[in-house]
């Protein structure tokens, strides 16, 4: 019992003391299967020396008391990697850290902050991080996310002042991230496209992302047999924008006439326009008739908008066609912000075009990214760009171990 509740129930406990400065150790050594074995491979190897004699590894603490496990550090001479130290079966090769200790420290970073885990767990957030860097590459050596991957979602999210992004690509069947690296360029995404090899580029038959070109660029390159879908969010959103400068347009206009009522009345109108009509309070739905008897440019603005919108629920070819008909009224409505609107959805015709024939949109990427940078402040502390992304894998990647021993 005392192996399990201390992380080495692999190994054999050749004695147990207390130190003179209160620390608990137990000294253990390997079962004879797992002994000469390569620490980074685990193959059988030949031995070399028996290394710089003992070595310790923090493990649970014993109630308010730290607990470590001795044990000799041989060393041994793999065929592939060469020399180094033998595998010890209650540790990941070069930590300083029980494999069961760094297992509870990665299922509270998921799940907790930083103050409460470094002071629970009596560690150093930087070091959580190397921890969370081991945990994540043995769970990737495991599983590997971009297995039978073929409906993917491309997004970047700023994780740090300065115009520092991450390029997330997360799996639409599964909901869970896949990858991330930083930086948001055809160069960045290229990088992945690289890891999923040529079968796996091939298997991908759907990709979302917004209407950004440098993931055109890298999607068109990869995966020229892939459908890229614009995502409707960001297409509405360019609508959104053209009808807010039409209401700015018109504004200025009535100040200018010196009409300071309608101005005045104008100026407090955007919500009433950008929000969903079923989102309305009792008041903005009031404001909205308004500008409905009193200003007829800006409500053909408003309903152009929601026209949009709707062609989005409709989905399908029906929602295709509507587009057709959308595109020629936006031409002639004398507006010339959705005038440019029309033109940027011309040049997007054949994305957006594939988002209403599959249903696809970015919108599970959008969630991701906002549980992301959740986790940048929780990783506020940490001083790259590596471990939040280990951490967003563990999390949002479903590699996290679970707890040791529950329950």
């Amino acid at each position: 019992m005392l192996g399990v509740a201390l992380g080495v129930e692999g190994a054999v406990i050749e004695d147990v003391r207390v130190e003179a400065d209160g620390r608990f150790v137990v000294r253990v050594h390997p079962r004879r299967k797992d002994k000469r074995r390569c620490g980074v491979c685990r193959a059988p190897s030949p031995g070399y020396d028996t290394g710089d004699g003992l070595r310790c590894w923090r493990t649970h603490d014993v109630g308010i008391v730290q607990a470590y496990i001795e044990a000799t550090a041989p060393r041994v001479r793999c065929a592939t990697h060469g020399v180094t130290v033998s595998h010890a079966p209650w540790a990941r090769h070069g930590s300083g850290f029980t494999r069961s200790f760094e297992d509870t420290t990665a299922w509270l970073a998921v799940r907790t902050d930083k103050t409460t885990l470094a002071g629970f767990l009596r560690v150093a957030w930087r070091t959580v991080g190397s921890i969370l860097e081991r945990v994540s590459a043995d769970a990737l050596a495991k599983k590997n996310p971009l297995l039978g991957v073929t409906r993917i979602g491309i997004d970047e999210v700023n994780y740090r002042k300065g115009h520092r992004y991450l390029t997330v690509v997360m799996d639409h069947d599964t909901g869970r991230l896949i990858w991330a690296a930083p930086g948001r360029s055809a160069k960045t995404l290229a990088k992945f496209f690289r890891l999923l090899g040529k079968e796996g580029r091939s298997a991908i038959k759907l990709v979302s992302a917004d209407a950004a070109s440098w993931i055109g660029k890298a999607v068109r390159r990869a995966c020229p047999n892939a459908a890229l879908c614009i995502d409707p969010f960001h297409v509405v959103q360019w609508a959104t924008k053209a009808l807010d400068e039409v209401r700015r347009e018109m504004w200025n206009t009535l100040r200018r006439k010196g009409d300071t009522v309608r101005a005045k009345a104008m100026k407090g109108s955007r919500w009433s326009l950008v929000k969903n009509p079923e989102d309305l309070t009792r008041k903005q739905k009031g404001k909205l008739r308004s500008i409905e008897k009193d200003n007829q440019r800006l409500y053909r603005a408003y309903l152009l908008k929601e026209q949009l919108r709707d062609i989005f629920k409709t989905k399908g070819y029906a929602g295709v066609f509507m587009l057709d008909a959308w595109l020629a009224w936006a031409g002639r409505s004398q507006l010339e912000p959705f005038k440019k609107v029309a033109t940027t959805i011309r040049a997007n015709r054949v994305g957006i075009d594939c988002a209403l024939a599959h249903g696809l949109s970015n919108g599970r990427v959008e969630s991701m990214n906002n549980r992301l940078r959740l986790l940048t402040r929780l990783a506020y502390g940490f001083h790259s760009h590596g471990p939040l992304i280990d951490l967003a894998m563990l999390k949002l990647g479903g590699l996290c171990p679970p707890l040791p021993y529950a329950t």
